[in-house]
Order: C-alpha cells, then sequence, then structure tokens
C-alpha cells in the first residue's frame, strides 16, 4: 500500500547518500526504497542511527553500478556500498526459507518488496520510503501500529520468533526506547518463548542489553524483560528473585540519562560476589574494560554513602580512577534511600569541590630513586614506604619535596631503629 510521502521538507542532510543510491538504482531501471528502522524514525521525528537501502537489483548488479563497495552479507543479498563518506547497507528483496537454527533461514530466495516487508520482524520496522517518488510504502500495517504505539510482529508472532530468538529482547527494546506497548498477540508470544532466549549467543543478547542499559528508557526495558519473564534467561545463573528485581528496577529509574552501560550492569550485579561477576563477564563476551569497570563500581558501590567518612587520599584515589564519574551517579541514586539524602549529596557535592583536578594524582614528590640513593636495598620496603608517604601527600600533610624527604629519612631513621631492637 503507498501512502501520502509525510514530509513538509527535504529528508534530513544524513539520509543524503541514501538517497543518492536509490537515484542511481532507479535510473538504471530497477526498483528501491529506504528501508527498515530508518523509516520508522524518519516517520515518528527522531533521528536514525543509519539509514538502509532495500531494492530488486541483484548483489552483482549493485556492485557493479557502484565503485566502492563491500560483500558483507552476499548469500543473504547485502552489500555495503560507500556514499559521501559513509558505509550505507544495500539489500535485495528476498523471502525467507526455513529457520533451523533460531537465527539464520537455511536458504533465501530474492523476491519483491512486499515479500521482503512480510518476512520482517515488526510492523513498525517493515515500511518502506520511495524518496523519488515521494511514498511510503506499507505492506504490513506499519503506519497504523506507529499511531497506535504498538510493537506488532508481522504475521504470526510465534512464527517471527522462532525464526530469530533474539528478536524477544528486540521487541523489548523497540517497545522501551519508543515508549510503545507490545501487542498483546506478541507480548503473549514473547513470554510463551522466553526460555528460547537461551538459545541465543552471548554476545547477541549482550549487544541487545547494551543498547537497553544504555539507554535513558533502561528502567522500561528491565521492566518489560520482568514482564515477559526474559530474565532467568539473559545468560546462565542470571535471575533475581521478586524483591531484587524491584530493587534493580528503582535504582534503574534513578541513574541519569547519560548513565553508562557498565553502571546499569553493576546495578544488575550490585549482590553477586566478584567470582559471580567474573563469570557473567566471561559469559557475556564483554570486553577487559568492561569487565574491570563493573568489577570496580560493585566493589566501591558503598564507598560514598558518607562522603565525610573519606579521607582525602581515599577520596582522591576514588576520583582517580576513569569511571568515577559513573561511581557518583550511583552514590546519588543510593542516597534517595536514605533518610538524610539532601545531606549526603550536598556533602559529596562539596568535598569534590574542593579538589583542584591536579590535586587528585599529583607526580609522587619522592621515588624509588630517593631510596636508592640512600643505600636501600630493592624489596617489599618500597612499595610500603611510597605508599605511605604518598598517601600522606594525598592527604596534603606534605606540601613540598623537601618535607617529604624529611619524611622518608625520619622513617628510614625509626625502621633501623625499630630492626636494631
Amino acid at each position: 500500500m503507498n501512502e501520502v510521502f509525510p514530509f513538509d521538507k527535504s529528508l534530513p542532510d544524513e539520509a543524503g547518500g541514501a538517497v543518492a543510491i536509490v537515484r542511481t538504482l532507479v535510473e538504471a531501471g530497477h526498483q528501491a526504497l529506504l528501508a527498515g528502522g530508518c523509516v520508522r524514525d524518519l516517520l515518528l521525528g527522531l533521528v536514525p542511527q543509519d539509514y538502509d537501502v532495500a531494492t530488486d537489483a541483484p548483489p552483482d548488479r549493485v556492485s557493479a553500478l557502484f565503485r566502492a563497495t563491500r560483500h558483507v552479507g552476499a548469500q543473504f543479498g547485502v552489500v555495503l556500498v560507500k556514499k559521501r563518506r559513509r558505509w550505507i547497507e544495500v539489500a535485495t528483496f528476498r523471502a525467507d526459507g526455513p529457520y533451523l537454527d533460531g537465527r539464520r533461514p537455511i536458504q533465501i530466495t530474492l523476491s519483491d518488496a512486499r515479500h521482503d516487508a512480510l518476512r520482517r520482524d515488526f510492523t513498525i520496522n517493515g515500511m518502506f520510503l520511495d524518496p523519488v517518488n515521494q511514498q511510503v510504502v506499507d505492506y504490513v500495517g506499519g503506519r497504523g501500529d506507529l499511531a497506535a504505539r504498538l510493537v506488532r510482529a508481522i504475521g504470526d508472532p510465534a512464527q517471527r520468533f522462532d525464526e530469530d530468538y533474539l528478536r524477544l529482547l528486540r521487541a523489548v527494546r523497540f517497545a522501551a526506547r519508543l515508549g510503545f506497548v507490545i501487542e498483546p498477540t506478541t507480548h503473549a508470544a514473547i513470554r510463551g518463548r522466553a526460555p528460547t532466549l537461551a538459545k541465543v549467543a552471548a554476545e547477541r543478547v549482550r549487544e541487545e542489553l547494551e543498547r537497553m542499559l544504555a539507554h535513558p528508557s533502561r528502567r522500561r526495558a528491565w521492566s518489560l524483560m520482568d514482564e515477559c519473564s526474559l530474565l532467568p534467561y539473559l545468560w546462565p545463573g542470571a535471575g533475581w528473585i521478586d524483591q531484587e528485581a524491584r530493587a534493580i528496577e528503582t535504582f534503574l529509574d534513578r541513574l541519569p540519562p547519560n548513565a553508562p552501560f557498565e553502571l546499569a550492569l553493576a546495578v544488575l550485579l550490585a549482590r553477586r560476589t566478584a567470582p559471580d561477576i567474573e563469570q557473567t563477564a566471561r559469559v557475556l563476551t564483554l570486553s577487559n574494560e568492561q569487565r574491570e569497570t563493573t568489577l570496580w563500581l560493585v566493589a566501591h558501590q558503598a564507598d560514598l554513602d558518607e562522603p565525610d567518612a573519606r579521607s582525602l587520599a581515599e577520596l582522591k584515589r576514588l576520583m582517580a580512577h576513569g569511571v568515577f564519574h559513573a561511581l557518583t551517579m550511583l552514590a546519588r541514586a543510593r542516597y534517595q534511600d536514605m533518610a538524610d539524602a539532601s545531606r549526603r549529596r550536598a556533602a559529596l557535592d562539596a568535598r569534590l569541590a574542593a579538589i583542584s583536578p591536579d590535586a587528585v594524582q599529583p607526580p609522587p614528590l619522592v621515588t624509588g630513586d630517593d631510596l636508592l640513593a640512600r643505600s636501600v636495598a630493592p624489596g617489599p620496603i618500597y612499595k610500603e614506604v611510597l605508599e605511605a608517604l604518598y598517601t600522606q601527600q594525598l592527604n596534603e600533610k606534605l606540601l613540598s619535596r623537601g618535607q617529604a624527604l624529611t619524611a622518608l629519612d625520619r622513617w628510614l631513621r625509626e625502621r633501623r631503629g625499630q630492626s636494631s631492637e
């Protein structure tokens, strides 16, 4: 079904590369349309993250028409075309054969726009936009579901989810991010097939979790995953009792919109031990940085509960960590459970404001060279004395190199005196 072009003005400049590809294909005698998520977002007045093109031109023909191309999924009719310094996915219209692994069809057949729309996941993602003739091409009722703010599977929901089990999470992500409701039949199919999520490769689950938990709609995403019975199947060992799940939902709601994925994950794992978190990180194929950040946030989650209780050195050592800003987000969320939340926020803000950036991690006033110059044999004593002196420096008890060297000499005299007794 073709509908009138709904835009008063031309498409955004970012769409220029994809539109140019469409025009080239049309001028060569092919049908070509903008497809999928970019159409949904444009119709909602949102900024698409990327633009995809669907066409009746087979991959070899696409490659012949454009200079810079990459065959990233030719077996599924997909070619990347570089236009205006962007790589744009150009996919040939297709119909899918049977799915046997819950992820990919065992074969595809090149087809037309209607059949291509019918094999997609949700109606809001199954529309096309013709920028040349200025029409929306909608075979699946996507415009109506956009207006009704519904996430609805195309065709039989059970079949759509059996084709690709990850669609269980994708439905949640779209509903949460767009503020939509999952259509009842689709919702029931998700609940009924929740255990199949455990069959999805862990890295694909992690990618969906990253998209959901790094987004301001993270609380809604968590709530929907709970409603749809998906939480126990996110990874082996996942699962929270009802009280924990509610507490996590509350904390996710308290995080600021720009909270990073690792902080939201730390909220989910706040009651887990370090070995449990390490195991979860391995299962989800987190990067080393993601794993270390999550572990650090969980280990230090209560360190700012009483801001005045931390020594200056302790606070500076926390501030020196690369994700200290995330720890302050978590602290402010924790304060909301405390009777004197406003006092704690004010105390934390005052202490942080009083510390200049240069004072957080200053160069040490004393180094190992100073110990060598005093004929101190290398060994554990180096770490002991240097750490003690640096702590005094961070506490602003030692303000100059001269003071620090005097403290070093005094420390060595005392140690030698103890050894001679």
